[in-house]
């Protein structure tokens, strides 16, 4: 018998043109698909660079980026381990291959192990040699010669189901692998090796069907060991002595090939038998990454992970609840939702920080539904809208098995240990651990307050020193020569700018040039920046600075707000990149000059170093919610004077992961597409008019329902009902039935329904239901919201039940998300004056008469217009607890004159704040304050929160 030769180049050219074809035929759906392996060579090995070149061959002919690193030989292992890092961060990357053998000094099993798996194209990764190792393991590759092997026998129609296969080697690389992939074919399979005696292997080979050699002995195998028949695979590459070759030496196999192809009835040549196989299937298993990779950048995952809630009536304390559900790890719940290791940064076991690179991953995506949860006019005790919020989330992602985010804001310190509480929901539908929730998170409020505090600090500085020096030393100091050179900053260019000064040396300005440039001269009395504090702290609304004998009697009168208060806040949450913010916290606006012109943080000279405080605090964090559904926590800006309302980036980045393939078909994109959950802080006419004037304004974005929370409680209150307060026993009222209030009370139910309706945009009403309620009392609701204009109002129970109770409210906001109506657009243009844009929204979301400017307010709309700020939008700053101004006007009170007290300028955050009565920028504490119940256990553990 003669032997049939097993053509490996053949089998592998048809391998890598089918992989072409497939290249070509995905970028005509997706352009974007663009395949890259990355070969890292470590030094000048001659056979390492001979098939490295094969490689990169290879794939140019199959359309597949090929970049190869060279690195030189006496390289660390850290900082190869590094160049690893650095590829698997990549998003460029879809495999990654460690060109073996490395240099003696460096650990290779190390170095292949740190390979992320799935991009671990050679398949020699501890995930991908595991899961090759186990019964039903499921690697995500094979490795590549044992791959190319099995790919030989089915081509040449081997059966190897029942075969008797011997499997001469051991190695990692081939030997073992083959071995199991082998017994994985259900063929009977011995491994031998270089220690098994000769007599051994003889008698091990008369009786297989299935002969691998991979023994690395050069013609070892001879034709008079083998089974008449058998099929022989030689895996070997020696090299032997031949004068009659131009190299002197000529490659065999590990198979004698004259005598064993007189005995095996098919046989692979060497060269051109398996080693073609080797590289066409590395190729392959580059394709399945880049599919792989480009499916997680375009399609939406399905939550299928949830935890399970162990439900308890009466419902325990909130604490109760969070401390005992365990937690997913963060790092599970981010890849569920389908973000990368590489765009994780962990704090802890369960928060972590998300890279902004999501963003530019999943740019292709097609957004999910956004869905903004509002809420009506509240009362002191709160409506349930963080726990609606949170419950429609479980709902959506636990039951109903969708994509889903909750976002919400980082709640400030102040509150919770004030009088308010958390806000990380409440009951069965929270945000848990939610005593880390409530506390620090990972600490972006700190950082906005040391920002905030630094520009404070700066400001002051700068006047002490304008008062202290002559101008010539005072520019100097601004701009010391260093090692004998002197240079401006980059805020010191982008103020010359603004002077029209175009000149680079600052050796080169005239005296008026340096005077201008150095002297701010700001105006003491028209400072608004004011130094910020996370605490409920009263006693620092009012203070006097600079009272140190140092200061030269430099002193004046100012403040502190709460830290959420900050425009630096604003920023972190309406800033649409890292460039963005840099931009905004620029124009910052800190006082006047004494000629009336604006003074900004970039004059000061401190926007770059405020950049920096805040560079982590722009990635949102992730959190989770009791039933295990992912949430952004991301910003704080406070309700009362800023939009209350968590990030844009946190937003943008949820609806890009619960996005889809722009390739579907309307109908696809239905059933495949997630849901971001996202809420506005108070009642939809400040919370949600804010959301949309001037946060869709910065985003771009425009919600796909909108959910108006209401509590038969709450619009009892507003049909005339007692006054309720914090702490107090409720009167009867609340407590038992009674539909007349109820009734009466809808009226304001109905305003917010009309104000949310008048953006073009659908409206659910979310009935957060309590023990005390009747049925009666829900119809009553149903009924006067579908006369308003909702489009359904749902009975929710996510308090008591979690997502299950909520999964009718979920089913109705997706049904609202889907109506194919939309006619969006704007309460008001940026175009009009201030004044008739504050009067717009007094008179359209408030019901108000006429709006009444004091002369301090009056004189401020004009600086700003002056100034040329008199085109952004408008937030009013006024009581949460009613329509108007004043909190004691419940229900819908109409007609009433509307007074604008102060106008103030956040122009980093893009917009002017009008404050309507009086509003605290920084509350006060209670008499029994939050903080007395709290206590650290003997475990390290949080007690007494909520």
């Amino acid at each position: 018998m003669v032997a049939q030769l097993i053509d490996g180049k053949a089998i592998a050219l048809q391998l890598r043109t089918g992989i072409h074809d497939e290249i070509a035929q995905i970028q005509q759906k997706h352009s974007d698909f663009k395949p890259n392996l990355t070969i890292i060579q470590v030094g000048d090995r001659q056979d390492s660079s001979t098939y490295v070149r094969m490689k990169l061959k290879a794939a140019e002919e199959a359309s597949i980026d090929c970049h190869i690193i060279k690195l030189a030989a006496d390289i660390s292992e850290f900082e190869l381990l590094n160049e690893i890092t650095r590829l698997n961060n990549s998003l460029d990357v879809d495999g990654i291959l460690v060109q073996l053998p490395l240099p003696a000094h460096i650990d290779e099993t190390k170095v292949t192990n740190a390979v992320l798996a799935d991009k671990d194209v050679d398949g020699f990764g501890p995930f991908n040699v595991g899961e090759l190792s186990k019964k039903g393991g499921q690697p995500l590759f094979l490795p590549c010669t044992p791959k190319g092997i099995m790919e030989l026998l089915d081509v040449s129609g081997v059966t190897v189901e029942g075969a008797n296969a011997v499997v001469l080697g051991r190695s990692d690389i081939v030997g073992k692998p083959i071995a199991r992939l082998l017994t994985k074919a259900n063929a009977t399979v011995t491994t031998l090796h270089s220690k098994t005696p000769q007599a051994q292997i003889e008698l091990f080979l008369s009786q297989a069907d299935i002969v691998i050699a991979a023994i690395g002995q050069p013609q070892f195998v001879q034709g008079s060991w083998l089974k008449e028949g058998a099929v022989v695979i030689d895996v070997g590459t020696n090299f032997i002595p031949d004068a009659t070759k131009k190299s002197g030496s000529r490659m065999v196999g590990d198979v004698d090939f004259e005598s064993a192809s007189q005995k095996a009835s098919l046989i692979t040549p060497v060269p051109g038998g398996v080693g073609p196989m080797t590289v066409a299937t590395l190729l392959e298993n580059v394709i399945l990454a880049a599919r792989r990779h480009y499916a997680k950048n375009n399609e939406t995952p399905k939550f299928t992970e949830p935890l399970t809630l162990h439900l308890q009536k009466p419902v325990p304390s909130d604490f109760e609840i969070s401390r005992a559900q365990q937690p997913k790890k963060i790092t599970q719940v981010a890849d569920e939702a389908g973000i990368l290791e590489s765009e994780v940064e962990p704090f802890g076991a369960y928060k972590a920080k998300v890279s902004l690179d999501i963003l530019k991953r999943l740019h292709n995506k097609v957004n999910g539904k956004y869905v903004l949860v509002t809420g009506i006019t509240p009362t002191p005790l709160g409506e349930g809208k963080s726990t609606t919020t949170v419950g429609l989330a479980q709902a959506l992602g636990a039951h109903l098995k969708k994509n889903v985010f909750a976002n919400v804001r980082q709640p400030s310190m102040g509150p919770t240990f004030g009088i308010k509480g958390g806000a990380a929901g409440g009951g069965y539908s929270q945000v848990i651990p939610m005593d880390e929730f409530n506390m620090h998170v990972t600490g972006d409020i700190h950082a906005i307050t040391m920002a905030n505090n630094l520009l404070a600090a700066a400001i002051d500085t700068r006047m002490f020193h304008e008062s202290t020096q002559k101008d010539g030393p005072l520019y100097k100091r601004l701009v010391p020569a260093k090692k004998g050179v002197r240079k401006f900053t980059n805020s010191m260019l982008r103020r010359l700018n603004k002077l029209g000064i175009d000149k680079t040396d600052p050796d080169s300005l005239t005296p008026e040039e340096v005077t201008r440039f150095a002297r701010l001269d700001i105006d003491p009395e028209t400072i608004t920046w004011r130094r910020v504090v996370d605490c409920n702290d009263r006693f620092l609304r009012g203070i006097t600075i600079g009272q140190a004998p140092t200061e030269k009697g430099f002193t004046r009168e100012t403040g502190f707000d709460i830290t959420v208060a900050s425009e630096c806040m604003a920023i972190l949450a309406l800033s649409n990149s890292l460039e963005d913010m840099r931009e905004r916290l620029g124009k910052m606006v800190i006082a006047s000059n004494r000629a009336g012109e604006p003074v900004t943080a970039e004059d000061i000279g401190c926007a770059g170093a405020l950049t920096a405080l805040l560079k982590d605090a722009i990635k949102p964090n992730i959190m989770q919610t009791l039933e295990g559904t992912p949430v952004f926590v991301h910003a704080g800006p406070f309700a009362n004077i800023s939009i209350g309302a968590s990030s844009i980036l946190a937003d943008k980045m949820a609806l890009k992961l619960a996005g889809t393939s722009p390739d579907l078909s309307a109908e696809e994109r239905q059933q495949q597409e997630g849901y971001v959950v996202t809420e506005a802080g108070f009642d939809f006419t400040m919370g949600g008019e804010r959301f949309i004037n001037i946060k869709c304004r910065s985003s771009g974005l425009v919600p796909d329902v909108i959910v108006i929370v209401a509590t038969v409680r709450a619009l009892k209150v507003h049909g005339g009902g007692p006054e309720v307060k914090a702490g107090a026993p409720l009167a009867a009222e609340y407590t038992q039935e009674n539909t007349e209030l109820l009734r009466a009370g809808c009226s304001n139910l109905g305003k917010h329904i009309s104000n949310a309706r008048s953006y073009g945009l659908p409206v659910v009403v979310a009935i957060n239901k309590m023990s005390s309620d009747s049925e009666a009392e829900h119809a009553i609701i149903r009924e006067e919201a579908l006369k308003a204009g909702a489009v359904d109002a749902i009975v929710s129970n996510h308090w008591e039940e979690g997502g299950q109770g909520a999964v009718d409210l979920a089913n109705g906001v997706i049904s609202a998300a889907n109506l194919p109506e939309r006619n969006f657009k704007f309460l008001y243009d940026t175009e009009p004056s201030v004044e008739e844009k504050i009067a717009t929204i007094a008179r359209e979301m408030y019901g108000a008469g006429e709006v009444e400017f004091s002369p301090e307010a009056q004189k401020k709309i004009d600086l700003y217009t002056k100034q040329g700020f008199g085109n952004l939008p408008i937030c009013i700053a006024k009581t949460q607890y009613s329509l108007s101004h004043d909190a004691a006007l419940k229900g819908v009170p109409t007609g009433f004159t509307f007074p604008i007290r102060d106008v103030r300028a956040s122009i980093g955050a893009g917009y002017l704040y009008a404050l309507a009565a009086e509003i605290q920028t920084i509350p006060g504490l209670p008499t029994h304050c939050g903080f007395m119940n709290v206590e650290v256990n003997e475990d390290g553990e949080i007690d007494g929160l909520f």
